[in-house]
């Protein structure tokens, strides 16, 4: 665990919420950035600090709400992001962790709320993303996996809201100057399309290995963008004292 204080790159801390929902490439992309990662798996029995200590925050997705009783951990978890927002600290939660970001800065989540949305799915910048630090100039739309049910209804007050879709208007947003909250998974690759149930796919309406194909072909252009996002983020982690 480095401190802020310490020389060499920062940490960033990264609450990891189910077995299969690591960092991904976006924890890749951070490492060759020069930020040091701590992944966290509260659901294996794992303590999350009390004190971020500075360090950078990631929060990643997974099957719950933000106060979701089956996942013990969560109010740990609203607790480091409600001191990162307080302490300045850059935040970046995505699906679950954007959801909770949300409601932690005073949004609301809802369960079941909205058109689910499964795969590839075009992202669409709004003008307020021209100005934002990680999401100028990425383009207009740009396509990124889903795989949620519940959604974002109210963003945060004063919250910038920097992108929709369109089955779901709140799919990013930032509260302050460096909290991020995405309802899509830049971390996730096409290939993890094919490991999906199929049959929970197909209660939805959706077809797996339509999914598949359309993700396989959109991931060249998600991957020129998210990528060039986490550095981004990566940035503004290094910048700190």
């Amino acid at each position: 665990m480095t401190p802020s204080h310490a020389p060499g790159p920062p940490t960033a801390v990264v609450v990891q919420n189910t077995r299969s929902g690591g960092p991904g490439r976006v924890g890749a992309w951070l490492r060759e950035a020069g930020i040091d990662l701590e992944v966290l798996r509260p659901y294996e029995g794992e303590a999350l600090p009390r004190t971020l200590d500075g360090r950078p925050l990631l929060v990643l997705g997974g099957g719950f709400l933000p106060d979701d009783e089956r996942a013990p951990w969560l109010p740990a978890t609203r607790s480091l992001v409600a001191q990162a927002l307080d302490d300045g600290t850059p935040v970046l939660g995505i699906c679950l962790g954007g959801q909770l970001l949300a409601q932690v800065a005073s949004g609301r989540v809802r369960a079941r709320h909205g058109q689910p949305e499964f795969g590839s799915t075009q992202i669409r910048l709004r003008p307020e993303a021209a100005d934002d630090p990680l999401l100028y100039g990425l383009g207009a739309t740009v396509p990124a996996i889903e795989r949620h049910v519940d959604a974002i209804t109210e963003l945060p007050p004063g919250a910038s809201w920097l992108a929709s879709s369109a089955a779901c208007p709140h799919q990013a947003f930032r509260v302050g100057a460096r909290a991020w909250g995405v309802q899509f998974h830049p971390e996730a690759e096409a290939e993890r399309i094919a490991g999906w149930d199929r049959e929970r796919l197909a209660r939805q309406g959706f077809d797996r290995d339509r999914l598949h194909t359309e993700a396989v072909a959109d991931d060249g252009a998600a991957v020129s963008a998210w990528s060039v996002f986490t550095r981004r983020f990566a940035r503004v982690c290094a910048r700190l004292p």
